[in-house]
């Protein structure tokens, strides 16, 4: 009963991560929120079953978001930092150097939004020129904001994960055994 359990958890939340990525072509704002609210959802998987059950869910969103979500842009925000970003902060945190966790953290954000904006423009055909105020080219300070709106989320995810851990994990414990 453990492994099923684990394997429709598992399956519950990548039907629910697929279905925020799908949503991201019908809400507008879904382009950001969204891709950041599906890998939330990874929490759980990492806190029940750990990164080895995380990874494949990460994975089979990743193709079911390549196949069905409506904001292509929105499928390489998940792909490239909100999917696997709560995994891997479960695995920086066990860092005891709290200088190394940091430095890890944003340099994991900084090469993730560098690599999604060179394949925004590549492969996506994002116009360089949505990057551009009053003719001003502004990517360098849509990152250094970006780097405060990531604190933040870094900051909300560590909130999260411990409201997961007192309100739900006591009980999700229980099926697990």
């Amino acid at each position: 009963m453990k492994k099923s359990f684990r394997l429709a958890f598992c399956g519950i939340i990548t039907a629910l991560c697929t279905v925020l990525m799908f949503l991201t072509g019908l809400i507008s704002i879904g382009t950001y929120a969204l891709p950041a609210l599906s890998g939330v959802l990874l929490i759980a998987v990492v806190i029940e079953f750990g990164k080895s059950w995380a990874w494949p869910v990460y994975i089979a969103v990743l193709v079911l978001s390549l196949l069905l979500a409506g904001d292509k842009e929105a499928a390489m925000l998940f792909i490239l930092f909100f999917g696997y970003y709560p995994i891997l902060k479960s695995q920086i945190e066990k860092i005891h150097n709290r200088a190394t966790v940091y430095l890890l953290k944003f340099a994991v954000f900084n090469v993730s939004m560098i690599l999604g904006f060179f394949i925004g423009i590549q492969l996506l055909s994002v116009p360089k020129d949505s990057f551009t105020v009053r003719g001003i080219y502004l990517p360098w300070a849509f990152l250094l904001l970006g780097n405060f709106v990531f604190a933040v989320y870094d900051y909300a995810l560590s909130l999260l994960v411990v409201s997961y851990f007192q309100r739900f994990h006591p009980y999700f414990s229980k099926w697990s055994k």
